[in-house]
């Protein structure tokens, strides 16, 4: 009850007053948290760093997807994650590959990575130069932007999160299940905090339109990374994701202390 009311007089503060009032996603703790809820979804561990050596063909269409955001060799950002690395470390384990990544880029076919592409990434993803770059092409093409929409619209940590979840399971592109896709059809019956709107009905709108987008496709089918997860913070309340947090994704539980 209590943390119903709160959040019934912390959605009545203006959005610029609320955000300068708690620190948002990008500060390091928040961060932190962040990793460790996409992980949940994405590779059901929290043990995000683990996930640099991750690569398989999860059969979405996207050809291999790996390391810590799920780069994919059919989407172009596993491209672009590939080329950084030969940029800043010419001659590595994963840089003859570049010539095949660009031919598969927009299918699902493994034409030219297989059989030694899975094994080279893992090897590659014992180099802290790969790792970093994983690190900066997340937060390049990801992060950063969701988390700046984010503030834009006046949405505390919980929001900027929803975007970045969104942005990382659908990308930016002009589809229709794309982020920019979601936001604009939440914006038909909800406005964010910057426009004078209530952050919990915009959220649930983002929410929903989210759903919506998941449902589109069978590989992104499960929406409980939104139902029992996103959800169960907005309910209560905690716009700032403040530890303790307590959630589940495909039917397992996770507890940040």
């Amino acid at each position: 009850m209590g943390a119903a009311t709160c959040a019934g007089m912390l959605s009545s503060v203006p959005a610029a007053a609320a955000s300068a009032a708690a620190p948002g996603l990008d500060d390091p703790a928040k961060k932190e948290i962040a990793m460790k809820l996409v992980s949940s979804a994405e590779n059901s561990s929290l043990d995000w760093k683990a996930q640099y050596r991750y690569i398989e063909d999860i059969g979405d269409g996207r050809g291999y997807t790996a390391g810590i955001i799920g780069f994919c060799s059919g989407t172009g950002d596993m491209l672009d994650l590939v080329q950084l690395y030969a940029d800043r470390k010419p001659g590595n384990v994963l840089a003859k590959y570049l010539p095949a990544l660009r031919r598969v880029n927009g299918t699902d076919s493994h034409s030219g990575l297989d059989p030694n592409f899975p094994a080279d990434w893992r090897k590659a993803a014992q180099d802290t130069a790969f790792q970093q770059a994983q690190n900066d092409e997340r937060d390049r093409v990801y992060f950063n932007p969701a988390v700046k929409q984010g503030k834009t619209d006046g949405l505390r940590a919980l929001g900027q999160f929803a975007y970045y979840d969104a942005i990382v399971m659908h990308g930016d592109g002009g589809d229709s299940t794309s982020f920019s896709s979601i936001r604009r059809r939440a914006l038909r019956t909800a406005k964010p905090p910057a426009q004078g709107g209530n952050e919990t009905t915009y959220l649930n709108a983002f929410l929903d339109a989210r759903v919506w987008a998941m449902k589109q496709e069978e590989a992104h089918s499960d929406t409980s990374r939104v139902d029992t997860a996103q959800r169960v913070f907005l309910r209560k309340g905690n716009f700032d994701l403040n530890p303790p947090l307590d959630w589940k994704v495909y039917g397992d539980s996770y507890h940040i202390g």
